[in-house]
């Protein structure tokens, strides 16, 4: 049996630089793993077969665990199967990345249950086939990506080690193919915003105002709970901003203490909120 965690992600910046010939968008994104993390579980068994729990938090009928799994399988060993445990933690279809995180741990997991001979850059292109940022969790750590979020270069950790999160109750159908949908050309950059996140790692300086994500400038009309959230987060003394296409929010903290009396200040205003540190490279 492999027992694995499989944490969330944050950005600390994003990027829309355009459609791409192939109708995909072009984005320059920082991505950091964060200690918000599922659970899976793999056991060889006949077969390929998925339970979640609790029951309900996540799709079972195509979960990208039995994608990621049935993709596997198609270069491994005749007979490989896996009974595989998914338990869930990191809110779905919040920003968070939790259904790609679950995606790359199975993957890793199914190549060492299996005992497959296939190399990290051979797993990552498997991964790339899935979703963009399941490339990403196969290492963790903070990376910048580009291309479709597939291209990545590894980054130092932010000097604010913590993160605080909240993720309010929203409608997740169709989320990101509806806030992609309402991005126009003005809403398009150069990749400097990012650039200058990449920077700042690179330098061990403090993010601060850094921070950016090109969706904040439709989230407004796209989350009810949006201004109010980030009205919270300001009430309680922090900057935050959304991960992914939201509607999850965020805010960096320097240290521990920090980031619990942020998460004790928005409980206080009623939000239920997480604190959680920033992962380093190779944890996932």
């Amino acid at each position: 049996m492999i027992r694995l965690r499989a944490p969330a992600k944050v950005n600390l910046s994003f990027e829309v630089l355009g459609r791409r010939a192939d109708g995909y968008h072009e984005v320059r994104t920082v991505l950091a793993a964060v200690d918000i993390a599922d659970e899976i579980e793999l056991r060889e068994a006949g077969g390929l077969s998925l339970t979640v729990e609790p029951e309900g938090a996540a799709p079972v009928e195509d979960n990208l665990v039995l994608r990621a799994a049935a993709l596997l399988r198609d270069v491994a060993p005749a007979g490989a199967g896996a009974a595989i445990v998914l338990r869930k933690r990191i809110p779905v279809a919040a920003g968070l990345g939790g259904g790609s995180s679950d995606a790359a741990g199975a993957l890793l997991g199914l190549r060492h249950l299996w005992e497959i001979d296939l190399s990290d850059d051979a797993l990552a292109r498997l991964a790339a086939r899935l979703g963009s940022d399941v490339p990403f969790f196969l290492r963790g750590g903070t990376a910048l990506a580009a291309g479709r979020g597939e291209e990545l270069t590894p980054l130092p950790q932010p000097v604010e080690r913590f993160v605080v999160v909240v993720v309010p109750e929203e409608a997740a159908a169709g989320k990101t193919e509806r806030m992609y949908g309402m991005l126009g050309p003005q809403h398009f950059s150069d990749g400097a915003p990012t650039g200058e996140v990449a920077r700042r790692l690179r330098a061990g300086e403090a993010l601060g105002g850094a921070l950016y994500n090109a969706f904040e400038a439709v989230a407004p009309a796209a989350y009810p709970s949006y201004e109010g959230l980030r009205a919270a987060f300001a009430d309680a003394g922090a900057s935050a901003l959304l991960s992914g296409s939201g509607p999850a929010m965020f805010a960096l903290a320097a240290g521990e203490t920090e980031a619990e009396a942020l998460r004790e200040r928005l409980a206080e205003r009623g939000y239920d909120a997480w604190a959680a540190r920033l992962l380093p490279g190779g944890t996932v």
